[in-house]
């Protein structure tokens, strides 16, 4: 390895060591569980896929029993489910994000599973889970329910909340109108997860119906969101008008169509190779589009949206934090990981070595990481002492120890 990479990452690990049990919180208010935040100013508040991100970075740095204690903070989300299955995107100790943001549709992603999924694999255990389950069934149920299209793909109800928070496809688009690719990707994992944490609990009938359920869901994402054309998966619109036979000059030639792909070139169009439902011919298209220059291939990782695209911008801003361009820890680690998955190594490590250089340097020269960076000169460009899922670059930085990096 790199003398100064290997120095960079050894930052990292050391900066991890030193500042991760920021993150950990004992139960306070309406959170009876120990649990896990960002860091930086999310003080004393649980967020969905924050949770389960960070804790697959800090898995590789806490040790096993401190772990244990913490990472279960995601059981607070089941306390506090409804009996429709809705989950909020987030809880503090005194409301939950329903009561700071009244009327909110979207609730917490669809990575509950992922993350239970993740914790019984570090301990061999799933029994934790059992009385749970049917809880999470619930909360996936609640998804299938309200947010799945005709085609069989899931979308969101509106834009608030959507964890990318300004992705144009999404962003000030009408309500209920875009499956996106992300949404989509989680949810196939998740489906996944579920069969899974059903296999491992002896509930094999209820582990074959997920099976089928995310093979149905990978299909309707093949069949609606690959472009053979541009060699990319795509988000889809689905604000089409219903057929109306009586209407003139549409009777004639009804559309048979139920979606529309959106040509935009976001970061997530990769996601279905992190989700592991791209064929290898697909991967291979998609994976010669990654490397174009022009497009996503930056300096110091994954551009979150084309440089060709015309919204792009690299802004600092909250609520919503800016996804139009900027280099962003996690969108490097779950593109990084599929490209790993995929057996592309050469370009994993090159992702991986841009990672670590970015927040290695970000350490040097500020002593903290930040919430997303500039893609051409490396500078954070918001949120100083975000930590979150940038402690998954210690995760990278072992990948390429461990493959020769």
């Amino acid at each position: 390895m790199n003398p100064s990479l290997a120095q960079y990452g050894n930052r990292i690990v050391d900066y991890a060591k030193k500042n991760y049990r920021l993150c950990f919180r004992e139960p306070d208010g309406l959170l009876k569980h120990p649990f896990i935040v960002p860091g930086s100013g999310y003080t004393n508040s649980l967020w969905d896929w924050d949770s389960w991100l960070t804790d697959l970075a800090l898995r590789r740095i806490a040790a096993p029993v401190e772990m244990e204690r913490y990472e279960k903070g995601c059981l607070n989300f089941l306390d506090h489910m409804d009996a429709a299955g809705r989950i909020p995107i987030c809880i503090l100790p005194k409301m939950t994000a329903f009561e700071e943001y009244p009327g909110q549709k979207n609730i917490h992603k669809p990575c509950l599973a992922q993350h239970a999924l993740f914790i019984a694999e570090q301990s061999g255990d799933a029994e934790w889970l059992r009385e749970q389950y049917g809880k999470l069934e619930t909360f996936v149920g609640w998804y299938a329910r309200n947010c799945r299209h005709e085609s069989g793909l899931y979308f969101w109800l509106d834009d608030f909340a959507i964890g990318v928070n300004n992705d144009p496809c999404t962003f000030y688009r009408p309500d209920g109108s875009s499956a996106s690719i992300y949404l989509n990707c989680l949810m196939y994992r998740e489906l996944l997860a579920m069969a899974e944490l059903g296999a491992r609990l002896g509930l094999e009938g209820k582990a074959d119906c997920y099976r089928a359920e995310a093979e149905a869901l990978k299909g309707a994402i093949q069949t609606c969101c690959w472009d053979e054309r541009d060699g990319m998966f795509y988000n889809v619109d689905i604000n089409l008008l219903p057929v109306d036979r009586t209407k003139k000059l549409h009777s004639g030639c009804p559309r048979h169509w139920s979606t529309l792909i959106q040509r935009i070139d976001v970061w997530s169009c990769f996601l279905p190779m992190w989700a592991g439902l791209a064929t290898p011919e697909q991967a291979e298209r998609m994976v010669a589009r990654y490397r174009d220059e022009r497009t996503f291939f930056a300096p110091y990782g994954v551009r979150t949206l084309s440089k060709m695209e015309k919204m792009y911008a690299v802004l600092k801003s909250g609520n919503p934090s800016c996804w139009l361009g900027p280099i962003w820890g996690i969108s490097n680690y779950m593109v990084f990981d599929g490209l790993a998955r995929y057996g592309y190594t050469e370009d994993a490590k090159d992702l991986a070595e841009k990672t670590v250089r970015l927040f290695g340097k970000d350490i040097e020269a500020c002593g903290e990481l930040h919430e997303y960076y500039d893609p051409e000169t490396g500078l954070g460009v918001n949120n100083p002492g975000f930590q979150n899922w940038n402690l998954l670059s210690v995760n990278m930085f072992e990948w390429l120890r461990e493959n020769n990096g």
